[in-house]
């Protein structure tokens, strides 16, 4: 097992697949899925899906197949392997494959569902068309890196917003004359990065809302007061928050900013909305996850809520099943130069996937 695993996630890395550019890689995993043993197929989208076992219990096992641009020569040193994928998220997705292989081999009886979606590092387009294919399951595991003794439970919600502000424009030499559409847009950053809710938690990181500003341009000649700026924002929102609720409050600040600046015109525009996920922590996902970390790891289980985003956002959000993230490696290394798995650490993970499906069957059979 030890030396299909890592050249199975020796091979994934291998392949460069950023967000658009994966039909090689799921051609690939569709195939190595059917050799397995699965019934593989390619959907519409080009998410990669494998199949194997019938049972009331459907376990659906999700990784992402597509990376951020930047290549990374693969190699092995020191007992890590090196590539693009490595942390984010391709370790996460080999685990579940080769730990779902040996359930498989031995006759599981529930019903696995592998599924390796494109598109997460960009607008969440296969898990958006997986979820409006009304998947079937029971429980979901997201593979994405939380560290062998990390279960994470819950994300904070993202909201990408741009907002352009237009204003009369005049001779550079009399601005006390014009508006400037630069200053215009930072009078209105200003104003919405400081909006707040009283459901929010100030000490908390993860239950409050935050905004940077990631982007600023506007286009002027030296002797001209600029008339339009545009800039674009992100704003990390707590699960006791809807997004909605958030561009209310920016649209109510605008409209309000606008009454006293009546010489400047204000667009906003929503680019992308990811709800807010929290998992239930006491669910049977959860215990049999934790068991299984318990058992080969001896040490205490974190459940982590990250200020980051997942495609179990969505997902959890829409289908009403038990779900949590899983996997190997360490986030901190995601879209870095230096990104890289520990063997070690790769394979332990996929022991850990292995036992927490056999205890979840064991769960949820006694429960049935």
């Amino acid at each position: 097992m030890k030396n299909y695993a890592v050249n199975l996630l020796t091979k994934l890395l291998e392949i460069y697949s950023p967000s658009g550019k994966e039909e090689e890689i799921s051609t690939f995993l569709v195939n190595e899925m059917k050799n397995l043993g699965f019934s593989s197929w390619r959907d519409e989208v080009g998410n990669a899906f494998g199949t194997a076992g019938t049972s009331r219990s459907i376990i659906l096992l999700c990784g992402h197949i597509d990376t951020v641009p930047g290549y990374i020569p693969v190699r092995l040193e020191k007992g890590e392997i090196y590539g693009r994928g490595a942390v984010d998220a391709k370790a996460s997705l080999a685990a579940m494959l080769v730990a779902s292989s040996l359930l498989v081999k031995e006759g599981f009886p529930g019903e696995i569902i592998i599924a390796g979606l494109i598109d997460e590092e960009g607008k969440g387009k296969g898990v958006k068309h997986l979820i409006s294919q009304g998947i079937t399951a029971d429980y979901a595991i997201f593979g994405e890196p939380s560290g062998l003794d990390n279960i994470t439970i819950a994300y904070k919600g993202s909201l990408q917003l741009k907002t352009t502000c237009k204003t009369k424009t005049g001779h550079s030499s009399a601005p006390w004359l014009f508006d400037n559409a630069i200053e215009k847009a930072y009078e209105v950053w200003n104003l919405i990065h400081n909006i707040h809710f009283t459901e929010e938690q100030p000490e908390s990181k993860f239950y409050s809302l935050t905004s940077c500003i990631t982007g600023i341009r506007s286009r002027s000649n030296s002797s001209i007061v600029p008339s339009n700026c545009e800039f674009n924002s992100n704003f990390r929102i707590p699960p006791q928050l809807s997004p909605q609720k958030v561009v209310e409050a920016i649209k109510k600040v605008i409209e309000e900013y606008h009454t006293h600046n009546e010489g400047v015109n204000i667009d906003l525009l929503v680019e992308d909305v990811c709800p807010p996920y929290e998992a239930d922590k006491n669910s049977l996902l959860v215990k049999a996850m934790r068991f299984a970390i318990r058992k080969n790891r001896k040490k205490p289980v974190v459940l982590y809520k990250k200020t980051g985003t997942g495609d179990m956002n969505l997902f959890g959000s829409e289908i009403k099943i038990p779900v949590i993230t899983y996997g190997p490696g360490d986030s901190h290394l995601d879209h870095t130069p230096h990104e890289r798995i520990g063997i070690k650490e790769f394979l332990n993970s996929i022991q850990i996937i292995y036992e927490g499906i056999k205890r979840l069957y064991y769960l949820d059979s006694h429960r049935r």
